[in-house]
């Protein structure tokens, strides 16, 4: 199955001439003799430009090659124009599945017999379509209200596990023979991965992920979350209300409407951060193709977020090091930098703190207070992998959909406003975070969350505290108890040793006394009490 895939793998990449994108003085001998030897696997897409080619040939890998693809789209300061334009068109203009097998998934999972039951108007061309499902529009009956139809595309889970079994299969190859891979640690990162992946195709727990992310931001005015309809999902089947939104990636749309664009990136930042840092529960898809602007009041321009099949989660240790780590950065302070790097454990305890410092210092102090525009990412992101190798910084796999996330942001920033100043939009936020963590404030409110609790347990206080007195009035006892106790089995360890080195050696002696002139009877006597020595012996053990 695995080398079945990666045939198909190679197959598309050389139908759709990717192999050609690649100049010949990077391709080792052997890559150029593994071409050659395809001689039947030839570019049938001549007349197609490379970004449509590109794009072409990932769509038709299967959703985990589409989902690359849309994470390389946002990064237009590393793409060129032609390829990040062709790669846009993963986000939600996949080709559809059919409607009319789409309409019989919906009837079966909601148990109807006709689309007319429960919905009124139902819009047969979809309205999106994209890795792992598609939208219809409908109206609810019986209130009319609008709302989209998400449903899975069929057989769409074969393909996945397909592409995992194959990622599996390269991540253990990588780990094992490359000099980075036991640093980049690919299997855990693959693993993560499928965990992500794979709850992308339960709908039930997508509009579980959405009504969480609903109470996080009830009364917001910087996002906005659709209402789920959850009577109506399914496994493969969710009813969400229909919003009405521009496309975030449309900024031409987005400055006729006379949206306040710097207002609108800061806020960006703002969503971000207080769903990593105040929530701990973050969307981790927030590609262009899931966030829209609300037409309403565009001088106080709200986000409207859809597609919560991924969502990413921080325990509080690494929420903890995540946020000292930022204000750090934001002061400056490079050998707090550091110091909590090899405090979390992400780089090894044995590190030159100094060396560190100043490597740290050196990537970080040219980007310092820029705005988006004036930094090359691309530079910034090669400095930081040749950091992580020289200091043979570990990768974690609990924080790649975070970094994820953090570059789409970074991305959709630069897209609406490039003279956003990322680090003093992002520093208020991080520092208020962290004084309601410590502080007075901090311990009150511990105080209050436990209090519940404290006042259900106050009433046993007296007897817990009688118990323990008493046991710690039966301590010195029970500790002499037990010293006695260890004495005695140490004693009959003694014991038994000595009596299976003095049964091993009757025993022995029994062997040889045979090659004497003595009488058998003494040999015989010899292994019958070095054989009860050892019955003695096991009985001590």
């Amino acid at each position: 199955m695995r080398i079945l895939r990666l045939y198909t793998i190679k197959k598309t990449l050389l139908q759709y001439g990717l192999d050609e994108l690649i100049p010949a003085k990077w391709l080792p001998w052997y890559a150029k003799l593994a071409r050659q030897s395809a001689f039947w696997l030839r570019n049938k897409h001549q007349d197609a430009n490379r970004g449509e080619r590109i794009r072409l040939a990932l769509q038709s890998l299967g959703p985990v090659f589409i989902k690359f693809g849309q994470m390389l789209s946002t990064r237009r300061d590393l793409l060129p124009p032609d390829i990040a334009d062709e790669l846009s068109l993963l986000q939600d203009k996949v080709p559809p599945f059919d409607s009319d097998l789409a309409q019989e998934m919906i009837k079966k999972a909601l148990h109807i017999n006709s689309i007319e039951v429960l919905f009124e108007d139902f819009e047969i061309k979809p309205l999106a379509s994209a890795s792992i499902a598609q939208v219809h529009g409908a109206r609810l009956k019986p209130n009319g209200e609008a709302v989209v139809i998400k449903v899975i595309r069929p057989d769409i889970a074969d393909t996945i596990h397909a592409d995992i079994e194959l990622m599996h299969t390269l991540a253990m190859v990588i780990q094992r023979w490359l000099p980075d891979g036991k640093r980049l640690r690919p299997v855990e990162v693959v693993k993560e991965y499928e965990r992500t992946i794979l709850d992308e195709l339960d709908l039930l727990r997508e509009a579980s992920n959405g009504a969480q992310l609903k109470h996080n931001f009830e009364g917001s005015d910087s996002l906005y979350i659709p209402h789920i309809y959850g009577d109506y999902c399914r496994t493969n089947v969710m009813v969400m209300e229909r919003i009405k939104g521009i496309p975030v990636a449309d900024v031409d749309a987005l400055m006729a409407q006379g949206t306040n664009m710097k207002k609108l990136a800061e806020r960006g930042v703002e969503v971000f951060f207080t769903q990593v840092f105040r929530d701990s529960f973050f969307h981790a898809d927030m590609h262009p193709g899931n966030i829209f602007v609300s037409t309403e009041h565009p001088h106080d321009p709200m986000y409207i977020g859809i597609d919560f099949g991924i969502v990413g989660t921080l325990n509080r240790e690494d929420k903890r090091y995540l946020a000292e780590n930022f204000v750090a950065f934001f002061n400056r302070d490079y050998r707090k930098v550091a110091e909590l790097h090899v405090d979390s454990g992400w780089v090894p305890a044995d590190v030159n703190l100094d060396d560190f410092e100043m490597a740290i210092r050196t990537v970080c102090e040219p980007i310092f207070q820029k705005p988006l525009a004036e930094i090359s990412f691309g530079l910034v992101l090669l400095q930081l992998f040749n950091t992580a190798r020289r200091f043979n910084m570990q990768v974690q796999p609990q924080l790649v959909l975070l970094q994820k996330t953090l570059l789409y942001i970074e991305g959709l920033g630069r897209q609406l406003y490039p003279q956003l100043d990322l680090w003093q939009t992002a520093k208020p936020f991080l520092e208020n975070w962290m004084k309601e963590q410590v502080g007075f404030k901090a311990m009150m409110m511990k105080v209050q969350a436990n209090l519940p609790y404290w006042s259900e347990k106050l009433p046993e206080v007296p007897e817990l505290m009688f118990d323990t007195l008493k046991q710690l009035k039966q301590l010195p006892l029970q500790q002499q108890q037990w010293m006695d106790k260890l004495e005695a089995q140490q004693q009959r360890q003694h014991s038994s040793l000595l009596y299976k080195l003095g049964g091993s050696t009757l025993l022995l002696l029994s062997a040889l006394l045979p090659l004497y002139p003595i009488s058998p009877w003494l040999a015989a006597a010899s292994a019958g009490v070095g054989a009860l020595c050892w019955g003695r012996a096991w009985w001590l053990r």
